[in-house]
């Protein structure tokens, strides 16, 4: 075992954590060694399984009980944290270790107020002055870059968006000025621009409080922005650490090499265009306004949220539509598939504008269009089979059980399931076979159009790839056309045709990928473009 460098303020040691026996492997981390030095960010990164969550779930004192630490240490400032009485460790936790979790809206009350639920923190840890407390909250909140701090500590969750959510998890973290602060994939799923801003938020408080981070992510852009250090694992071992130049530019093990060669980076030049294929759908002055009624204190709010949208799809190309939260996309999709009406406008499926159709109307052109979702986890329910998650659509259709079933079993296999997933339930698959669980799901109708809404957003960098590469595999073999909604420039520049900018319902730029992402003519591109997570080291690469 070797000694910790005098300047560490956390150390693991042989850290070794057991899984239950009727899991696929024994331990989720096993034998692994590292610091965290004082004032420095440390990036954990890895796929899904690999035991990052794992490792800082251990350190926080938080894992669930049918995980235990079975061997090692975690010496904090000297003390091994494996062999503090509980009572101990919990005064530790908030106060000196602290935790930004994944899902602020997973992991913030949806009963209490963000201001309640800062205060809530420094009561447990003995804050007794009330006027101290409250002062201390909206110094949070100003501190963390919310706007109207007052105003801000009386809204509740789900009232805000993704990034001001981020934003109050960091507030509620950094209540207590703890010496160690743990980042659980905190940006995976936002938008490029907000994503940027919590990294740099996180980075100028880390460097203005002295703090150590440990930041845990699957996005080797991210450590290229952030990392001081980086520790890479695989199936619960350490593969590689090292400085963060080091390992993002001669990285040794070749796990770290598959995993910064999966991540997407921005295409100089553009496939040449589909011009002569038919035209599956035409797009026409959409319009679609979300208007809240006025309450007693407050006016009747209107938000345009997609406005005088028009382009055209041909098939086989893919149509990739790109923003930040709140530009519009997903509203769109939305009013493609017709779960949301628009207010005006024109949508030809194959020269039939769908738009005025009824529901009874749109049951016969509902196969012809389908819809992979951002979650497939929620998009899929819980208590039934896969096989009957696909087969209940194409049977409500008036295909036989017995020709759905042999078709969802072809399908599966065609995007790389073994036939027996037919049979098995939602909470059985990881994050990216629920996903190709999806994609098998949309093409059970043989659609000639799919709209994917942050379909890879979620996803490992490597399990991404693979997603990515089956859906072109799927379009090539179906001559399916695709409406690609993401918020992953890079993701849009690899395998889009077209891109549709859109910023506050309206299309502000569009063109071919290259050309949109490399030359951007408007602000807002160009604002996307430099927030792109390690967008200096692609360039430099």
């Amino acid at each position: 075992m070797t000694d910790a460098p005098f300047d560490a303020v956390l150390s693991v040691r042989d850290l070794t954590v057991s899984l239950p026996k009727e899991m696929e492997r024994l331990h989720a981390v096993e034998g692994i060694s590292f610091d965290l030095r004082r004032g420095e960010i440390l990036c954990i990164i890895g796929e899904s399984g690999s035991g990052k969550s794992v490792t800082a779930s251990t350190v926080m004192g938080l894992l669930p009980p049918v995980m235990r630490p079975s061997g090692g240490s975690i010496l904090f400032n000297g003390t091994d944290l494996l062999t503090m009485p509980e009572r101990q460790r919990r005064a530790l936790r908030g106060k000196s270790l602290s935790m930004i979790f994944q899902d602020p809206l997973s992991a913030l009350n949806p009963l209490m107020t963000v201001g309640a639920q800062i205060d809530e923190v420094l009561v447990a840890h003995g804050w007794t002055d009330r006027a101290k407390r409250d002062a201390k909250v909206l110094e949070l909140l100003g501190e963390v870059g919310l706007p109207d701090p007052p105003l801000m500590r009386l809204q509740y969750p789900f009232r805000l968006s993704g990034g001001q959510r981020q934003r109050v998890m960091i507030a509620i973290a950094l209540a207590l000025d703890p010496e160690v602060l743990i980042a659980d994939e905190p940006t995976t799923a936002l938008d490029v621009t907000t994503q940027a801003q919590i990294l740099e938020l996180i980075r100028a408080i880390q460097r203005r409080k002295g703090m150590s981070v440990m930041f845990i992510t699957h996005d080797f852009g991210v450590v290229a922005d952030i990392a001081d250090r980086v520790i890479v694992m695989e199936k619960g071992h350490l593969v590689e650490q090292g400085p963060a130049a080091q390992v993002l530019t001669a990285p040794t093990h070749p796990y770290t090499r598959r995993l910064i060669a999966a991540v997407p980076r921005l295409r100089d030049t553009d496939r040449a265009a589909e011009t002569e294929a038919p035209v599956v759908l035409q797009v026409e002055g959409l319009h679609k306004t979300y208007r809240s009624a006025g309450s007693f204190f407050g006016k009747p709010r209107e938000v345009q949220a997609v406005k005088d949208v028009s382009f055209t799809l041909r098939r086989g190309q893919t149509l990739g539509v790109v923003g930040e939260s709140g530009s519009g996309k997903s509203s769109m999709g939305r009013i493609l598939m017709k779960l949301t009406p628009a207010d005006e406008g024109r949508i030809l499926l194959d020269g039939t504008d769908i738009l005025p159709l009824t529901e009874a109307q749109m049951r016969p052109f509902r196969p012809r269009i389908q819809m992979v979702f951002q979650d497939p986890y929620a998009s899929l329910n819980p208590r039934q089979t896969v096989g009957t998650s696909l087969t209940v659509g194409p049977v409500a259709q008036g295909m036989a059980r017995a020709e759905a079933r042999r078709k969802a079993q072809a399908i599966l296999a065609q995007v790389g399931l073994d036939p027996a997933a037919y049979d098995r339930f939602p909470h059985e698959f990881s994050g990216g076979q629920r996903q190709r669980v999806g994609i098998a799901r949309a093409l059970m109708f043989d659609p000639e159009i799919i709209v994917a809404d942050e379909a890879v957003s979620a996803l490992d960098v490597s399990i991404q790839a693979q997603i990515l590469e089956l859906l072109a595999r799927v379009q090539a073999e179906r001559h399916l056309a695709l409406v690609f909604i993401t918020h992953d420039l890079r993701v849009a520049s690899q395998i889009c045709d077209e891109v549709l900018v859109m910023h506050r319902g309206a299309v502000v730029e569009a063109g071919p990928p290259a050309r949109i992402f490399r030359d951007p003519q408007q602000a807002y591109t160009r604002q996307l473009v430099e927030a792109i997570p390690g967008s200096h080291w692609e360039s430099a690469a």
